[in-house]
């Protein structure tokens, strides 16, 4: 059975729900400030903890990381993101849902053939290879620079 163009879209308008515009711009402004302070909120939590600036600005994205792939983990993004919309997609919170979810997908099929290749898929190389060429250049400027 072929379908055509214009028979797909009409079959794609009645299976899509309408949504409201404003809805979702308010929806995606507010959880986007809302990780935007957690962000801030963990930052003096971390200054009155008296960490060293340099460690808080690793800190604070390696915890929106942990939280945001713990959420995956848990089945919570997902049901968030539905609500919040594109607003938890902010980057770091975004990146880390990418790279747990595949993993998690596919853990049936091992740790090394289902998790550990599978998140690579999306944002994996990203985030794996980003954090490995800056420690390799942590090294570098320690051993040469310094």
């Amino acid at each position: 059975m072929a379908v055509t163009g214009k028979e797909y879209e009409r079959m794609t308008q009645a299976a899509s729900p309408p949504t409201g515009l404003l809805r979702n711009l308010l929806c995606a402004f507010g959880t986007g400030g809302a990780v935007c302070a957690l962000g801030e909120g963990l930052e003096m939590l971390y200054t009155a903890l008296g960490v060293a600036q340099e460690t808080r600005k690793l800190l604070v994205p390696c915890s929106l990381i942990l939280l945001s792939a713990l959420l995956t983990a848990l089945g919570v993004y997902d049901k968030l993101a539905s609500v919040a919309g594109a607003g938890l997609l902010v980057p770091i919170t975004g990146f880390a849902n990418a790279v747990v979810s595949p993993a998690m997908e596919f853990s049936s099929e091992g740790r090394i053939l289902g998790t550990g290749a599978q998140m690579f898929r999306i944002a994996g190389p990203v985030l794996a290879y980003g954090t490995a060429a800056a420690a390799l250049y942590g090294v570098i400027y320690e051993l040469i620079v310094r």
